[in-house]
Parts: C-alpha cells; sequence; structure tokens
C-alpha cells in the first residue's frame, strides 16, 4: 500500500525534473498534445465515468487546490472542479481524522488510585456490589 504513492511521488520528481530544460514552445506544444489525447479519451467514453485511485485523488487534488476556481473551469479536466475541489476536502480531513484518532482503542485505563479504591471497597462491602451479567 505504501509502494504506490512512493511511486507515485517518485514518477512525478523526475517529471518535473524533465521539464525544467525544456523550452516554453516545447512545454506549450506538450500541453496541447495532453489537452488533444483528453478529448480523445472523452470522446471514447460517452457517458462513462472514470475512475481515479486514492493516490490519483490525492495527487490532483494537491496540484489543482491552490489555482483560483475560474482557472479550473477553463482547464480541460476528465472531472467537474467542484469534484477536484472535494478530493482536496476529504485529503484535509483524512489527515486531521489521522492526527485526531486515539494512539489505543478502547476505553482509557482507569488511574491506578481508583482501581485500588474500588477494589478495596469491594473487599471491605462484600454483599454490597452484584455482578449481573
Amino acid at each position: 500500500m505504501l509502494l504506490r504513492p512512493a511511486y507515485s511521488t517518485m514518477a512525478n520528481a523526475f517529471a518535473v525534473l524533465r521539464l525544467l530544460p525544456m523550452t516554453d514552445r516545447e512545454k506549450d506544444a506538450e500541453i496541447l498534445v495532453l489537452r488533444h489525447q483528453i478529448a480523445v479519451l472523452e470522446r471514447q467514453l460517452t457517458g462513462k465515468r472514470v475512475r481515479f485511485t486514492a493516490v490519483d485523488r490525492a495527487l490532483l487534488a494537491a496540484l489543482l487546490h491552490r489555482l483560483p476556481s475560474g482557472a479550473l473551469r477553463q482547464m480541460r479536466l476528465l472531472v467537474r472542479p467542484e469534484t477536484v475541489l472535494r478530493w482536496h476536502r476529504d485529503q484535509v480531513t483524512g489527515r486531521h481524522a489521522a492526527r485526531s484518532k486515539p494512539k489505543r482503542p478502547g476505553r482509557p485505563p482507569t488511574v491506578r488510585s481508583i482501581r485500588l479504591l474500588v477494589l478495596r471497597l469491594v473487599r471491605e462491602n462484600p454483599g454490597v456490589v452484584r455482578c449481573t451479567g
């Protein structure tokens, strides 16, 4: 499970390194080619939905969340801009939920002094406490 995000991160890092020596003209040509490929894929889908993996969603959300909504609407995306924004919200919510999750599941341990007090009361009053179970 951890291998896929690590691979995706490395692939994107190498993609960025590949873009550094390119001229603006080459980058523009690549963008036009990619837009055309998206148009071809959209024509072939005709009503079918594209399925993105969790890693794909996280990567797209991370790359696109800083763009203003107007710029997102002008881009040629396979999903609606609202979907990308929802993915980003889900990513942030998941990160917060992971940090907020208790380290140990279940009820927290009882303080030792309280446990000792309860056990002493049970020993001193054996007839009062009845277990119903």
